[in-house]
């Protein structure tokens, strides 16, 4: 059994919603999908998830994009090998971070896998080598190096510029709060934002990428402006809002114990949309029909 883990500070519970397993995610042309929060399998035994939520889904995607712009400071951490391994070492090249936590056994697993077939896209567009990868263990002491080894295994992953990483147990606040990711304990596992935080050569936060499936589409425009060591552009409010559907669109079934996607906000914005957009049409056509109408009396 894993030790007691530490959870994230100043991130209250909200009674009515659990931050949630999953969230399909598809382009914005079409379904609005994706993870952002996730809560994992509880392990054989341990009883059903809570009935109250451990993550107020708003104030975890603050802290997430608060993070934005921050330098990350000095920590050492341990490779699969029990080796040292700085922070700092990483600078030079852009740098992919995502947390997991071992004991996890779907969506952790999940996420770092799609991550993975990112990268091997990515791969055939930018070379091998051009940045590099890192997965921490955030759940101490039970993510040590050889729990990490393990898992990195486990998921068939074994490139050579992708490191899995232990945090230090007295590190761990420190860490995830510089790097805006939130999460709290749960008699389940935890509940945690599902993230991939781009960090650029220089060791600061630009880009805060939601979700447990992570498309190589998201990951190769930020990293192609870092590797051409350009400015990132700026997202778009749409981004903004495909974001909180993200973080709000799935919730717990107590009455089936599963997750399942709840499409009522994403529906409600579709809807706004669509009415806006034929309420435009309308007024423009009616403003056509007069037009026309004038140019007839005055003929």
């Amino acid at each position: 059994m894993p030790a007691e883990p530490i959870a994230a500070p100043n991130l209250p519970p909200r009674p009515h919603r659990l931050a949630g397993a999953r969230c399909a995610r598809r382009r914005a042309s079409h379904a609005l999908i994706g993870w952002l929060l996730a809560v994992p399998a509880a392990a054989a035994g341990q009883g059903a998830p809570p009935a109250t939520p451990a993550l107020d889904a708003d104030a975890a995607l603050r802290t997430s994009e608060a993070a934005l712009g921050r330098r990350i400071g000095e920590h050492t951490l341990l490779d699969r090998d029990g080796s040292a391994v700085r922070l700092s070492s990483f600078r030079g090249k852009p740098l992919l971070v995502s947390f997991v936590y071992t004991g996890c056994f779907q969506v952790c697993p999940t996420g770092t896998r799609s991550l993975h077939q990112a990268v091997r896209a990515l791969e055939k567009r930018f070379g091998t080598g051009q940045y590099r990868v890192a997965s921490i263990g955030f759940n101490q002491p039970a993510d040590s190096p050889a729990a990490m080894k393990a898992f990195a295994a486990q998921n068939g992953i074994d490139l050579p510029h992708w490191s899995f990483l232990s945090a230090r147990p007295s590190d761990v606040e420190a860490l995830t709060r510089e790097f805006g990711f939130s999460f709290r304990a749960t008699p389940a596992g935890f509940d945690h934002v599902l993230q991939v935080t781009l960090v650029d050569a220089d060791g600061r936060i630009v880009r805060q990428v939601h979700g447990a499936e992570v498309g190589a589409d998201a990951l190769g425009e930020p990293l192609t402006f870092l590797l051409a060591s350009q400015p990132l552009p700026l997202q778009s409010g749409l981004a903004g809002l495909i974001d909180r559907v993200r973080i709000l669109c799935t919730v717990y079934d107590p009455s089936s114990g599963s997750y399942r996607v709840d499409y009522s906000l994403a529906l409600e914005v579709a809807g706004g949309l669509t009415f806006a957009i034929a309420m435009l049409f309308y007024l423009l056509n009616d403003r056509r029909v007069r037009r026309a109408a004038r140019r007839a009396s005055r003929a």
